[in-house]
């Protein structure tokens, strides 16, 4: 079963990147339980760190969607099959270089899925394999933009930092305009990339009028939290946006136990907004708010008609539901779609067909690519009906996840954001 604690990818575009391991070598997986078929299969890689919980369900979620796929007589005749190389992550350059290499040289793997890089786009660009990402690298997107010829054969199934920093700043604007909150803290793990982030999320939250009032690091694997919420505290922090993995839950049980006056909102908390995570914080999540790309898929909320089926899929394997059902998503309907509509596995039109794609998936009742084969992101504006990928936050309401970000689906929802019961600056509203 997979972990219940696997990491959100919010957004986190940056939440990837935090993930510090230690492993030396390079271990290969065959991730489908049969022998190497004939060449007449079509060949799916993944390539991942897939010793990590989110690289996990990414590498379950791509056997599902093969195995649906099989069963229902495979992609223009012919059934496919899963090949993976373990990347480490992407830590180290040498290691990645290996394990992708592999997978084309020597799988000789039609398409690709993993975690995008920009050591990646180099060897997919000059092998002219088509690999598409489970996290938006904006690096990577504006080469495209740059150098298409060269550089076409990368896409991006979820949102890169820019999106998800416009989805923690205007989540924050709605919240101010019920509450009034305006003194922000920032509290994240300690990498240089997230520094980097931060330092342009406080310029931007500073344009909007807000005023940042404390910012702190942590080391990965801290559990006591105690220093950094008394700071935040001393400081009048009045909501409080958290990046971190698995130290949701030392933290929010800190949060909890200390009553701290102040609101947990709008961040990242590893696997919080799922339903496990009650569980695992005792309990003390309440009112505590948090989220990312493909959080309606953990949360269990109904955003497109195929949700739902998606999550009880994983669930009917034998399977914990799905953080994000990214894997999944770009195997069952984005890439079979392409290859459907292309006729054929040829790279060309294949990369032409997905430049086309509008279709269903568990994370987007319209999902298609930006110009830089980026991922389209937020509503559409000629069809109210038909969002492109949202990336939605949860609030834990009397045991229950309940969307309070996008506005429109919090209307929709009929929700409203709830307090701690106990004093803070919540006390002064109506």
């Amino acid at each position: 079963m997979l972990g219940s604690k696997a990491l959100t990818k919010v957004q986190s575009i940056i939440l990837i990147a935090l993930v510090a391991v230690a492993a030396v070598g390079v271990a290969a997986y065959l991730l489908w339980d049969n022998p190497r078929q004939s060449s007449d299969t079509i060949k799916i890689g993944v390539c991942a760190d897939l010793d990590k919980p989110w690289a996990q369900e990414d590498y379950e979620g791509v056997k599902l969607a093969v195995e649906q796929i099989n069963a229902e007589g495979g992609l223009l005749g012919r059934q496919v099959e899963v090949f993976g190389e373990d990347d480490d992550g992407g830590l180290d350059p040498t290691i990645t270089s290996t394990a992708l290499n592999r997978l084309i040289t020597v799988d000789n793997v039609d398409f690709i899925i993993g975690l995008g890089s920009l050591t990646k786009l180099e060897i997919i660009a000059q092998h002219k394999k088509i690999f598409i990402s489970t996290l938006g690298v904006e690096e990577c997107e504006q080469q495209v933009l740059d150098d298409y010829e060269k550089y076409k054969y990368y896409f991006a199934c979820s949102p890169n930092s820019t999106s998800t920093r416009v989805r923690m700043i205007n989540s924050l604007l709605n919240l101010r305009d019920v509450t009034g909150f305006n003194k922000i803290g920032l509290l994240s793990l300690d990498f240089e990339s997230l520094r980097a982030s931060f330092e342009v999320l406080e310029s931007s939250l500073s344009q909007k009028g807000f005023e940042v009032v404390y910012k702190n690091f942590f080391p990965i694997g801290t559990f006591d939290f105690s220093s950094y919420f008394a700071a935040a505290e001393a400081a009048g922090v009045e909501t409080l946006l958290p990046i971190m993995t698995d130290e949701y839950i030392p933290f929010v049980k800190e949060y909890y136990d200390r009553q701290s006056p102040i609101l947990i909102f709008g961040g990242s908390l590893g696997a919080l907004p799922r339903p496990s995570a009650w569980d695992y914080t005792d309990g003390k999540c309440e009112d505590v708010c948090s989220g990312s790309i493909g959080a309606a898929v953990g949360a269990g909320y109904p955003l497109t008609s195929k949700t739902l089926a998606t999550i009880q899929a994983f669930i009917d394997k034998g399977f914990e539901a799905p953080l994000t059902a990214l894997g999944y998503d770009i195997v069952r309907f984005i890439l079979a779609d392409a290859i459907k509509r292309a006729g054929t596995i040829e790279t060309e039109a294949v990369i032409k067909a997905l430049e086309e794609t509008s279709v269903e998936t568990s994370n987007a009742k319209k999902f298609t690519f930006t110009e830089s084969h980026a991922v389209m992101v937020g509503s559409d504006p000629n069809d109210p009906e038909a969002d492109y990928m949202l990336d939605m936050l949860f609030q834990w309401q009397n045991g229950e996840l309940v969307p309070v970000y996008p506005k429109a689906i919090m209307e929709e929802a009929g929700a409203t954001y709830t307090f701690p019961d106990w004093s803070g600056p919540w006390d002064d509203l109506d």
